[in-house]
């Protein structure tokens, strides 16, 4: 993983932190775990990375932001414990946009990071490093983090699996940054047993996170292929207000039609909810403007221009304005559980587009964040409920799209189930020969 993680660096641009020595020297005593016939768990000794907007103990935490500093992490994040206590290997980590804050992943400190599918187009945000290095097949899975789709939306970009899994499923901690009521810990992964797997691993209350779910006596690995026969299960290409490029709601449709195929009901749906961005844009900004008060004054400057013009814009919410948000949040979470009660799933895109160009300027006129960032994803970050995306196909360009499949609150296993079953009948492994194709001529 090394060695290909090097190689792979200059062109993919998806590490911002490599820690050789001490790799190798966790590896060396995985190494000894395992011939005494005592691994820690069945991923003792398999490399990955933390994304770097999460502490590893002994790392700095840059966010992408040439607002911070080279301090190192004084403990580390409940998940990054997780993957530790189960003897996986951190080699380092995976770079992000300023402060997770939009959905592809170019940062002013680490540059552009690149989609291993065509290296001119994004391997989406906010975890596109992480989406990079597994799509390269650098390593089997690496650790990512989901507050408006920022797992989902990376997978459905490289073709990879990315479940956001209910919120508190995963620990957050440390919890207090501005976004830790919607953010969910997770895996971008090549499988759906990869997928299940790591949940096992790192799924379990915390005492540090005081909104962590209490335990479930759960392998997630078990009842994976027990099928989709008899579900019912809604499909949305819009949601109701959202215009997907027209490849992209091909796929998708087909993608759903595979579920018809093993035995479940799939019935097309009307709107399910209004655009999100007048309730929910107070949250959004609010939120960045709380992390820009806490950012010395003379480093503002060094800011990435759309994320400081959005966190100035924050500067003027009111409480009213926070509370209104709230309130909406409620309404929305009720009524998405109240119409899971007809239905087992909810199917749609990922989102509107495939992976745009590394040159598209994040929420501007051309990609405005509420229709062509996250318009798909960020409904189940306000729910909290499990969300995943799996490949859906390829774009005539030969660009991933992704199929999302929507849980009811909690039922992260009835998520995993549905995935495993398209996967089964979907066709999509690993490795991709397209990809292949444009690693061999780097």
């Amino acid at each position: 993983m090394l060695a290909r993680a090097s190689t792979l660096q200059p062109h993919l641009n998806a590490l911002v932190l490599l820690d050789t020595e001490g790799a190798q020297a966790a590896a060396k005593a995985a190494e000894s775990r395992w011939q005494k016939g005592q691994p820690l768990s069945p991923f003792d000794g398999i490399p990955t990375t933390i994304k770097d907007t999460t502490n590893v103990k002994g790392w700095p935490t840059r966010y992408g932001s040439q607002a911070t500093d080279e301090t190192p992490a004084s403990d580390n994040a409940a998940v990054t414990d997780r993957f530790l206590a189960a003897g996986m290997i951190l080699v380092g980590k995976s770079t992000t946009p300023e402060f997770g804050w939009k959905a592809l992943t170019d940062s002013p400190l680490q540059g552009t990071t690149r989609n291993p599918w065509n290296l001119a187009h994004s391997p989406g945000g906010s975890s596109g490093g992480a989406s990079a290095l597994t799509a390269a097949g650098v390593n089997p899975f690496n650790h990512g983090n989901d507050g408006g789709g920022s797992i989902r939306i990376p997978a459905a970009h490289t073709g990879l699996v990315g479940l956001k899994p209910s919120y508190g499923r995963i620990p957050q901690y440390p919890a207090d940054a501005p976004f830790a009521d919607v953010i969910s810990q997770g895996v971008l992964a090549r499988s759906v047993l990869d997928t299940a797997m790591a949940l096992n691993l790192t799924a379990g209350p915390d005492p540090r996170d005081w909104r962590s779910l209490p335990a479930e006596a759960r392998d997630y690995t078990i009842g994976l292929d027990a099928g989709v026969r008899g579900w019912k299960i809604g499909l949305s290409l819009d949601l109701g207000h959202v215009k997907a490029d027209p490849e992209v709601r091909e796929l998708v449709a087909a993608a759903a039609r595979r579920f018809e195929d093993l035995g479940a009901l799939v019935e097309e749906v009307g709107p399910m909810f209004e655009p999100l961005q007048e309730h929910f844009e107070p949250l959004w900004i609010g939120s960045f403007a709380t992390r820009f008060r806490q950012i010395p004054t003379q480093l503002h400057g060094k800011l990435d221009p759309g994320l400081r013009a959005l966190m100035e814009k924050g500067l003027a919410i009111t409480l009213a304005d926070y509370a209104k948000a709230f309130e909406a949040r409620s309404r929305l979470a009720r009524d998405l559980a109240l119409w899971h009660r007809t239905y087992d799933l909810l199917l749609a895109p990922v989102t509107p587009t495939a992976g745009p160009p590394v040159e598209t300027l994040y929420n501007s006129d051309a990609f405005p964040r509420w229709t062509k960032g996250a318009p798909y994803t960020l409904p189940c970050n306000l729910t909290g409920q499990p969300a995943a995306s799996m490949p859906a196909g390829l774009t005539k360009a030969g660009l991933p799209v992704g199929l999302q499949i929507i849980g009811a609150p909690r039922a992260d296993a009835t998520v995993l189930q549905a995935m495993r079953a398209y996967e089964s009948a979907s066709g999509w492994t690993w490795p991709q020969p397209r990809v292949l194709e444009t690693l061999k001529r780097l």
